[in-house]
């Protein structure tokens, strides 16, 4: 009875002293795990970061030109309205003029009068040409006659002779002078009759641009003022828009006048009409408006259809800057050092932290791009980095990350349902 009880005791003793143990070693299991910090870490991966400007344009002619005829006149007929579809050189209108015609009718007639003045004078050079050659002739016989046998002529005669010829030479040089002279009224008629002849052709008024009429401002027999006097007020026949070919205006703010370039991409929405397309930059003002603080950027738009109506909006988007194919980590995991330098926490493969210096290139809202310091695979530690030492074990807590950020930076857009809302309350007001 004493040894069964001696066994039990020892029994029971060796079961305490291995609870005991037990108990030891979870206690120092809990103090080792708990000596060890956690840590937010992400995985560097590739991906891209890029910078978008979304802007509000708005699409204006490429040209609008005001038709005003070059005489004044009444509006004989008038053969387009608005909305009308012309092509360069068409007539547009015809004005009449009663008094151009009888000025040039006369202009006309002198022309014709000058013309018959010099046929006069043609005539009148071959009749004396011709009487100047008989008499030359009769006093170079006259002359070798008289050389041949002295005495037969007598000197009168060879006088008398001599005479009428330098004297039909001198009639010769008057007609070639009157030919002149006929030639000159010639000319002056001429171009009397061509100024005259233009001015009765600017009767009829023709489009100098091929588009569209916007506007239309004389109906038939109106009296019409001629368009040739810069302080005159007025009003135009018509009024052409080249609506063929759009300006989009695109106001970029001043902080962003940096990254305009000629030839950048930009890619428009025309809610209106649901379309969408990329367009170039073709042309800026170089100068910043005072009020606006904007720089008006434009693209060339296509319109052959004429789907997009001048003085619609256009939401476009204009790339500022991007990084394709980087080595991506959150802006969080980057820590400016005392001496002003971009570091990392890195982790090894023990979870052991590593301070490394690296180079930034293009930054995001949430991401970075890492030209040189980091590879893709890297787990970087994200915030509270002043908490870790070189070299000190933590235990990661993985957080995912995107790999790819594109920033939106506005300046404006416009809402096509917010305005078809306000213009409903309105109308319902």
């Amino acid at each position: 009875m004493q040894a069964s009880l001696t066994l039990a005791i020892g029994l029971a003793s060796a079961v305490v002293t291995g609870l005991v143990a037990c108990r030891t070693a979870d206690s120092k299991s809990e103090a080792s795990a708990t000596s060890v910090p956690s840590a937010r870490v992400a995985v560097a991966q590739r991906g891209d970061i890029a910078h978008v400007l979304t802007l509000a344009g708005q699409f204006q002619p490429y040209q609008v030109v005001d038709v005003h005829p070059k005489v004044s006149g009444y509006m004989k007929r008038i053969n387009v309205d608005i909305g009308d579809v012309v092509h360069q050189g068409e007539t547009l209108a015809v004005l009449e003029v009663p008094e151009l015609k009888a000025e040039l009718e006369q202009s006309e007639f002198q022309l014709k009068q000058s013309q018959e003045e010099i046929a006069r004078a043609q005539q009148e050079i071959k009749r004396t040409e011709a009487l100047n050659s008989a008499l030359h002739a009769e006093s170079q016989r006259l002359q070798q006659a008289a050389a041949t046998r002295p005495g037969l002529i007598a000197q009168q005669e060879l006088d008398d002779a001599q005479a009428k010829d330098l004297s039909s030479q001198a009639q010769i040089d008057s007609a070639k002078s009157a030919m002149a002279a006929a030639q000159q009224h010639a000319a002056a008629a001429r171009s009397e009759n061509e100024r005259v002849q233009a001015l009765e052709n600017y009767t009829t008024v023709t489009a100098p641009i091929a588009g569209v009429v916007i506007w239309r401002y004389a109906d038939t027999g109106a009296l019409i003022q001629g368009g040739t006097n810069s302080n005159d007020q007025a009003l135009p026949i018509v009024r052409l828009s080249q609506s063929s070919l759009l300006r989009l205006r695109v106001p970029v703010p001043e902080d962003d006048i940096k990254f305009v370039h000629l030839g950048d991409l930009l890619h428009v929405r025309v809610d209106a009409i649901n379309r969408s397309f990329t367009g170039k930059i073709v042309r800026f003002t170089r100068s910043v408006n005072f009020e606006t603080r904007t720089m008006e950027t434009e693209v060339d738009v296509e319109n052959n259809n004429l789907s997009i109506a001048p003085g619609m909006y256009a939401n476009t988007a204009l790339g500022l800057g991007d990084a394709k194919n980087v080595v991506t980590i959150p802006v969080e995991s980057i820590v400016l050092n005392a001496q002003e330098q971009n570091t990392v926490y890195v982790l090894d493969s023990n979870n052991r932290v590593h301070i490394r210096a690296v180079q930034v290139g293009l930054e995001g809202s949430k991401l970075a791009a890492i030209v040189g310091g980091v590879d893709p695979g890297d787990r970087v530690l994200i915030g509270g980095q002043e908490k870790y030492q070189e070299n000190e074990e933590v235990s990661p807590l993985l957080t995912p990350e995107p790999a790819s950020e594109t920033v939106q930076e506005s300046g404006g857009m416009i809402d096509m349902k917010a305005e078809d809302a306000q213009q409903g309350a309105g109308g319902a007001s």
